[in-house]
């Protein structure tokens, strides 16, 4: 038996007390790429598109799964998605390449869908866009964009209901999307999520690599990062925060779907298998480059707090 397949089974027998839920991330890009902020949306034939920018990876998904204002003819599954939002980055002159990674290994020549079929709970989402307004450098133009767009598609493509949606956004009347309302916004949904619900989280925004603070955690020696607001006063929220807060509670029985549309994005949730869309295959693979040893400290952390809420107990 090779490395990876022991790794694999000692992951098979620890998953469940690291990562519960059923979670699957879309990103525009690998760790090592930065994503794009288009100029102009109405190129891609958006629906009825919210101004005149957004970021590449929500713009072509939307391309691919809702131009206009209607779902494909046929549903399309994980594979022919991906490959089809690469075949468009690539001829608007994009490098990008999308990717999926997941918690387990899916079946991706299944139909892309961010409930289960027979979904029996409550559909609740997370919309976050920032244009870092009033920041220079650094101003974006297309996040709001991406939000207001990305909404009108669960709602109408997937059936979520507005009263289930939260929404951050940096334009003076939403929530502002700063570095403690990003983490509570997470923690709120993980607490109202139950088992046979289906979650949908959105970021549009900067995202970015921070030197890892736990030494040889990562194979890059870096942490990848959203970027809120308040990133100057008070932080980048590093993906050690996103599984700790997002991933590892999330109840079993939800499934989680992320689309992160920012730098550097690739393993910001830090799971496991990967499917990229750079090659014919079609099955998801274990990465190769993911650190087992940092998911085992993971579930390390998770034992020694529970014995802790044990001893107060």
């Amino acid at each position: 038996m090779g490395f990876l397949d022991r790794i694999q089974r000692r992951f098979g027998r620890q998953k469940s007390s690291a990562i519960k839920a059923d979670v699957r991330m879309i990103s525009g890009c690998q760790d090592a790429q930065t994503s794009a902020d288009v100029s102009n949306v109405l190129s891609f034939r958006l629906p009825d598109p919210a101004g005149l920018a957004g970021g590449a990876c929500t713009s072509t998904l939307l391309r691919v799964m809702y131009a206009d204002h209607e779902a494909p003819e046929y549903a399309l599954s994980f594979v022919q998605m991906l490959q089809a939002m690469r075949e468009n980055l690539s001829s608007d002159g994009f490098s990008q390449i999308p990717q999926l990674t997941a918690s387990h290994p899916i079946d991706v020549t299944a139909p892309f869908a961010l409930a289960p079929e027979d979904c029996t709970g409550t559909k609740r989402a997370l919309l976050i866009g920032i244009n870092y307004v009033g920041h220079d450098p650094g101003e974006l133009s297309g996040c709001h964009n991406d939000v207001l767009n990305i909404k009108e598609y669960i709602m109408n493509a997937h059936g979520f209901e507005e009263e289930n949606i939260t929404i951050l956004l940096d334009d003076g009347v939403h929530t502002e999307p700063n570095r403690e309302n990003i983490l509570a916004a997470y923690r709120t949904l993980v607490e109202e999520a139950e088992e046979g619900d289906a979650v949908f989280c959105h970021y549009s925004g900067h995202g970015g690599r921070l030197r890892d603070d736990d030494w040889g955690e990562e194979e890059d020696g870096f942490d990848e990062t959203l970027v809120p607001l308040d990133y100057i006063e008070n932080g980048q929220i590093r993906d050690d925060d996103l599984f700790m807060t997002l991933v590892h509670p999330m109840k079993e029985g939800v499934m989680l779907t992320c689309l992160m549309d920012c730098c550097h994005s690739g393993t910001v949730l830090d799971l496991p298998y990967k499917y990229k869309a750079d090659s014919s295959r079609e099955a998801m693979e274990i990465d190769e480059g993911f650190n087992f040893g940092k998911l085992f400290g993971f579930v390390g952390q998770v034992f020694d707090a529970d014995a802790d809420t044990s001893d107060e107990e």
